[in-house]
C-alpha cells in the first residue's frame, strides 16, 4: 500500500509544492494554491518485468514509417486547423470560454463522422442524455436509422465505466465534456481537482493509443484564458485548440496552439447563429463587413494565418488629452507594440501625439501578432490625427523598423492575390519585396521604403 502526503497545486497553472505559498512562483498569481491529498506508491509494488522483456532500443532505419490514418469532420474549417482531419489514436483538447461554442462544434462534428459510417460515443459529466437530445434537436441534428446505431450518448463521470464503453461499442471517436467532471475511483480527491484531471488525462491517453481511437476532451478554462488544471495536461495531449471570440458577436476563432500531426499557423473560421455554427468561406470579407465609408483612422491591412491571407480593418483614434500623462490603448493587438510605433512615428515621421489619447482596435475581434500590420497601425494613426480618410480600396502592408524603414514581409505575392480578388486595386508595400512578378500584377502598387514616403503615397 502506498502512502499519503499533503501536496499544494496552484489553481492556474499546476505548479507542485510541499508548503502553502501566497504567490505561484511559476505562473505568478495570488492565492491559487490548493491543498490535495496524493497516494505515494512504493517502489517495491507491483509487477517486475523480466529484462528480456523489456523494450530495447531500435535504429531509426529499421523503423517503417507511413501517413497517419485520419477521419474527416466534412468541417473545412475545423479539419483544416487538425492539419487535414482526425488522426486515429490521437487525443484533442478543445479549450474556450463557456457559452463559445466547444459543445456544438463537437456535436456537429458527431453528425457528419456518423453520416461516413463512423462510431462516435458522447460522454458527458455534465447534462444528461435528454438534454443532449435536446440540443441536438435544437441544432437540426435529427436522429435517423445511421444516426440511432452509431452516435451513443453517455451521462457519467466514472473513467472506469467510459472505458468498459469504448470497448464494448468499439468507438471510433470519443468526446469527453468535460474533463473537470470525470473522475477515477481510485483518487479520493473530488472532480475538477489537479491529481484528478491529470489522472484522467493520463487514463485517456493510454485509452486513445492502445484502443486506437480519437479522443476529444473539453476543458474549461481560467480567466486568463488558459486551460483549467495542471499545464502538463497540454503537454500529455496530441493537439490543443482553443475557441475565440467575442460572445456578444457572432464570430468564432479556432487556433491550434499544438499540433502533433500539423501546423498551429491554421486557424478556422466560424459563424454563429440559430442553428449553430456555420463555416466562413470567405473571412476577409466577413471581416470588413459594415466598414465606414470615408471615415478618418480606418485602414486596411493584409495578414497570413497559416495558409490563408486574410484582409481585416484597422481602425485608430487620436483625440486632444485632457490627463497630464496621455492614454494608450490596443484592442486585438499587443499595446506595447502599439507604444513602440506611435515613438516611431513620432520620431521618424514628424508627427507630435504626446497631447494626445490614442486608440487602436483591429474590428471584428481579431487579434493580430502579424508585424506586416505596422505600417497599417501607424497610416491608421495619422489619418485619425489629422483627419484625413485612407482612400477605401487600399490595401496596406509592411513591417516597421526603429529607424522607421519599412522592412519586407513574407507570403506578399498571396497577400496582393487576396488583396485583388476583393476589389482593392491600391497597395502599399516595401520597396524590399519588389519583383518582377509584383509588376505584371494587375493592381496600382506603391513601393515605398520609409515613413515619409508611405505618408506621401496615401
Amino acid at each position: 500500500m502506498g502512502k499519503e502526503k499533503q501536496v499544494f497545486f496552484c489553481k492556474e497553472c499546476g505548479y507542485e509544492s510541499s508548503r502553502w505559498l501566497g504567490q505561484c512562483p511559476g505562473c505568478r498569481a495570488w492565492n491559487t494554491f490548493v491543498e490535495e491529498k496524493v497516494t505515494v506508491k512504493s517502489k517495491t509494488t507491483g509487477k517486475t518485468i523480466p529484462v528480456s522483456e523489456r523494450p530495447k532500443a531500435t535504429s531509426i532505419k529499421n523503423v517503417s514509417s507511413s501517413e497517419e490514418s485520419r477521419i474527416l469532420t466534412r468541417i473545412g474549417e475545423l479539419d483544416r486547423v487538425l492539419g487535414g482531419g482526425i488522426v486515429k489514436g490521437s487525443l484533442v483538447l478543445v479549450g474556450g470560454d463557456p457559452g463559445i461554442g466547444k459543445s456544438t462544434l463537437l456535436l456537429e462534428m458527431c453528425k457528419n463522422l456518423v453520416e461516413t459510417d463512423t462510431k462516435v460515443l458522447y460522454v458527458s459529466g455534465e447534462e444528461s442524455v435528454s438534454q443532449i437530445k435536446s440540443r441536438a434537436v435544437r441544432l437540426g441534428i435529427t436522429a435517423g436509422t445511421v444516426m440511432e446505431e452509431r452516435l451513443m450518448l453517455l451521462s457519467d463521470n466514472d473513467i472506469d465505466n467510459i472505458e468498459s464503453q469504448i470497448d464494448a461499442l468499439k468507438a471510433e471517436v470519443v468526446i469527453i465534456d468535460s474533463i473537470q467532471t470525470i473522475m477515477s475511483a481510485d483518487i479520493d480527491n473530488a472532480p475538477g481537482t489537479v491529481t484528478q484531471v491529470r489522472e484522467v488525462t493520463s487514463r485517456l491517453l493510454q485509452i486513445a493509443k492502445q484502443k486506437d481511437a480519437a479522443v476529444f476532451i473539453v476543458g474549461h478554462v481560467t480567466k486568463e484564458g488558459t486551460v483549467a488544471g495542471p499545464r502538463t495536461l497540454e503537454h500529455m495531449v496530441d493537439s490543443v485548440l482553443y475557441f475565440e471570440g467575442d460572445e456578444s458577436g457572432g464570430f468564432r476563432l479556432l487556433r491550434a496552439n499544438k499540433n502533433r500531426f500539423g501546423s498551429t499557423n491554421e486557424i478556422g473560421v466560424f459563424n454563429m447563429v440559430d442553428s449553430g455554427l456555420e463555416e466562413v468561406s470567405n473571412p476577409s470579407e466577413f471581416f470588413l463587413s459594415g466598414r465606414p465609408v470615408d471615415a478618418s483612422g480606418s485602414v486596411v491591412v493584409c495578414t497570413v494565418e497559416g495558409t490563408r491571407a486574410l484582409l481585416v480593418e484597422l481602425q485608430a483614434l487620436c483625440t486632444d488629452s485632457s490627463f497630464n500623462m496621455p492614454r494608450r490603448t490596443s484592442v486585438g493587438i499587443d499595446y506595447n507594440r502599439v507604444n513602440m510605433l506611435i515613438a516611431v512615428l513620432e520620431k521618424r515621421g514628424g508627427i507630435s501625439l504626446s497631447g494626445c489619447d490614442c486608440y487602436v482596435n483591429i474590428a471584428g475581434g481579431m487579434k493580430l501578432n502579424d508585424p506586416s500590420a505596422d505600417l497599417g497601425v501607424l497610416m491608421a494613426i495619422a489619418s485619425s490625427f489629422r483627419d484625413r480618410p485612407v482612400d477605401e480600396h487600399t490595401v496596406i502592408i509592411g513591417e516597421i523598423g526603429l529607424a522607421g524603414e519599412i522592412r519586407g514581409v513574407r507570403n506578399i505575392t498571396q497577400r496582393i492575390k487576396e488583396a485583388t480578388k476583393l476589389g482593392y486595386k491600391k497597395l502599399i508595400i516595401p520597396k524590399s519585396n519588389q519583383s518582377k512578378e509584383l509588376d505584371k500584377m494587375d493592381a496600382d502598387i506603391h513601393y515605398v521604403s520609409n515613413i515619409r514616403e508611405a505618408l506621401d503615397a496615401i
